[in-house]
């Protein structure tokens, strides 16, 4: 094709996009999507296409990801089809007209609000839960009234083909368009003055959303990420904790955005939840969790490149066999690079073994009057640690930390095990970005107080788990973390419920979806207020302002 019918191809397929847009604005103005038999009927056909296609949806999403089917069916599919069964019989509830009282000088009159569709959504979708993260919000538009246009993810391109063909197939096609491609087609997509924007995915892409949102005032959801912590004491029962942040940290191969990102241990049980969790994670995907069936692979070389330099130096073997020399050369590196490590760790004041010595039974437990002002949103990752808060584990010279389990990985398969790192410092690569991987690492802090003021310093997570039956400690974190959800002994919990609201806080996100937060989040609450033309009572509010109306106002002022 010469560059002449490229752009002739490019400038068609431009039209169309905006063609569909046009279409889909045309049918919200026609009115059609508002009675509620249309809403309910389309639910019904969307939880209809999700059961009869399932096996296709699942063969399409372990083609992408290497997910196991009953993990799409547990944590994508079914998902969505509870979304459908908890906000269909109660939608006619909340589109109904809601009473608000009237401030009695207006008296009589009436005021009530009602939710009315925005108009089109556009929902812009991720690849790690390309299902769960393109259906769910649709559902939620769908329940609000609204035409929607989806935007799949280009990395999931199995899923999102057989997506388009199936909501082509199943659902009003004048309501409801598919555009598939990559970040061209998605900016194209962004110049369009949709009513609603809802991105899921990274906040660097999340900023260029918002931005473009702006241009049109058009309102935005942005369900992000960040570094969600996990902290762990004394008090909790081991095995349980190991079994759960295993489960919330592996599934997906840690390719979910609320899944434990770090462990803050305190050091009376650091290494022994370690210990437990490398034995959950035998228990879940057997010795050799490359040839478990249940366990997942890394999206893309990419991604997978990112992954392996998280890892402790000298983990990841190099791309390409090479001479002896060079493997030596290699490995003196590798050494040389462990040694600045260290050497910068101890300079830096971290500490050395001696401060391990008798902390765990003299650590002071947090008090729930304490002012730990949590940090701007502006903090990052890499944010400066008082050299108290982390303990530096004796014997462990990477930064990364040590490997407890894992640490194996096939480019060609794009497979790294689920693994486990011990005494990683706070300087360490995998602790200053999100890391969206089959990694977990251990730190090793104080006590609860220490491990809040750490996490305070970081920007906000989109959650924060809690694994401490101590009472105190418990309510500590809730008065004194910001987080888009925090969870007590349960990981991932408030992902999996229609009944409680889903978002984050700060740069992990912007806005609320699931169940009732979802419908509003598609919905524009209108105000509507009545007040009989006869007996005319506002007379009483009327300039003149005479003395007789200001002692009125001041009785009423005193009993208001």
């Amino acid at each position: 094709m010469t560059t002449k019918e490229t752009a002739a191809a490019t400038t068609t397929k431009q039209a169309a996009r905006q063609r569909a847009f046009a279409q889909l604005d045309a049918t919200f103005r026609s009115g059609v999507t508002r009675p509620l038999r249309w809403r309910k009927a389309q639910l019904d056909a969307m939880a209809r296409m999700l059961r009869q296609n399932a096996t296709v949806i699942a063969r399409a999403v372990r083609a992408d990801l290497g997910k196991p089917a009953a993990e799409t069916a547990l944590m994508e599919i079914g998902l969505v089809l509870d979304e459908i069964r908890f906000i269909k019989p109660r939608l006619g509830r909340w589109a109904a007209r809601h009473p608000k009282p009237m401030y009695y000088l207006l008296q009589p009159a009436v005021g009530w609000t009602v939710a009315e569709p925005k108009g089109v959504a556009l929902i812009i979708s991720p690849w790690n839960y390309p299902v769960l993260l393109s259906f769910e919000p649709m559902a939620d538009a769908i329940a609000a009234g609204n035409c929607v246009c989806m935007k799949p993810s280009e990395l999931s391109p199995h899923t999102s083909g057989v997506m388009a063909d199936l909501i082509a197939r199943y659902m009003d096609p004048q309501a409801f368009r598919v555009v598939q491609g990559g970040p061209q087609e998605t900016t194209e997509l962004l110049e369009q003055p949709f009513n609603h924007i809802f991105y899921t995915g990274g906040g660097k892409v999340g900023s260029i959303v918002m931005a473009a949102a702006a241009k049109h005032l058009t309102p935005v959801t942005l369900e992000l990420g960040g570094k969600s912590p996990v902290f762990v004491d004394r008090t909790a029962n081991l095995d349980v904790a190991a079994r759960r942040i295993a489960w919330g940290r592996f599934i997906n191969a840690g390719q979910t955005c609320v899944a434990p990102d770090y462990v803050l241990a305190t050091p009376d049980v650091a290494e022994a939840l370690a210990e437990r969790i490398a034995v959950a994670i035998t228990e879940f995907y057997g010795e050799d969790p490359k040839a478990s069936p249940d366990f997942g692979r890394i999206i893309n070389d990419r991604h997978f490149e990112r992954l392996c330099k998280l890892l402790p130096v000298g983990t990841v073997p190099p791309e390409e066999p090479s001479s002896p020399l060079v493997q030596v050369a290699s490995a003196v590196g590798a050494a040389m690079d462990m040694v600045g490590r260290r050497f910068n760790a101890v300079t830096t004041g971290r500490g050395g073994a001696g401060e391990m010595a008798g902390s765990a039974n003299n650590a002071a437990k947090p008090t729930a009057g304490s002012n730990m002002a949590a940090a701007d949103d502006g903090a990052t990752a890499s944010a400066a640690v008082e050299p108290s808060e982390i303990h530096k584990v004796p014997g462990v010279f990477d930064l990364a930390g040590r490997i407890v389990c894992g640490g194996k990985v096939d480019r060609a398969a794009r497979y790294i095990a689920p693994t486990v790192l011990y005494g990683t410092s706070p300087d360490a690569p995998v602790m200053k970005e999100e890391i969206f991987g089959p990694i977990l690492p251990i730190l090793v802090v104080e006590d609860a107080e220490s491990a809040i003021r750490f996490i305070n310093k970081r920007s906000r997570p989109l959650a924060a788990y809690v694994f401490s039956r101590d009472h105190e400690v418990r309510l500590t974190f809730e008065r004194q973390t910001s987080s888009g959800a925090l969870g007590y002994s349960l990981p991932l919990g408030h992902l999996l419920s229609s009944r409680l609201p889903f978002g984050g806080v700060g740069a992990s996100g912007i806005g609320t979806y699931h169940g009732k937060a979802g419908f509003l989040t598609f919905s524009h609450v209108k105000t509507v207020v009545t007040k009989p033309q006869f007996p005319d009572t506002l007379r009483l509010v009327y300039p003149p302002f005479n003395e007789a109306k200001a002692k009125l106002f001041d009785i009423i002022a005193k009993f208001s």
